[in-house]
């Protein structure tokens, strides 16, 4: 059963920016603390920026400044603004709760690269 949906990856230059959309596919969405988890090649999966139900947003030292996550409780939706994009950003990335409780979705690949 889908849970989510990852869409906005591409490749982009060092520098650049994307944002990415999560489609949500549960009931009860809006009591969630949400997240976006990524997967580096090789590395294991770590959580990038979280969002509670309220609005208040925690992000992991590594994106605090550039990253912006947010959410839309209506659309069941969750974002992420990446800005200042670099090579080390490149990473399959993921949405689900803080603590990564439902099934994955399959993520959306971001590659930063010249």
């Amino acid at each position: 059963q889908v849970q989510f949906v990852e869409s906005g990856g591409g490749v982009v230059q060092p520098g650049g920016a994307l944002r990415l959309s999560c489609v949500v596919y549960r009931t009860g969405f809006s009591g969630y603390s949400m997240a976006w988890h990524r997967q580096a090649p090789g590395k294991q999966r770590e959580l990038v920026a979280s969002i509670t139900r309220d609005g208040t947003t925690d992000y992991a030292d590594s994106v605090r400044g550039r990253f912006t996550i947010s959410r839309d409780n209506v659309q069941k939706m969750v974002y992420l603004q990446m800005t200042s994009l670099k090579p080390e950003d490149t990473a399959v990335y993921y949405c689900n709760t803080r603590a990564g409780i439902f099934t994955w979705g399959e993520g959306t690949l971001v590659t930063v690269s010249s």
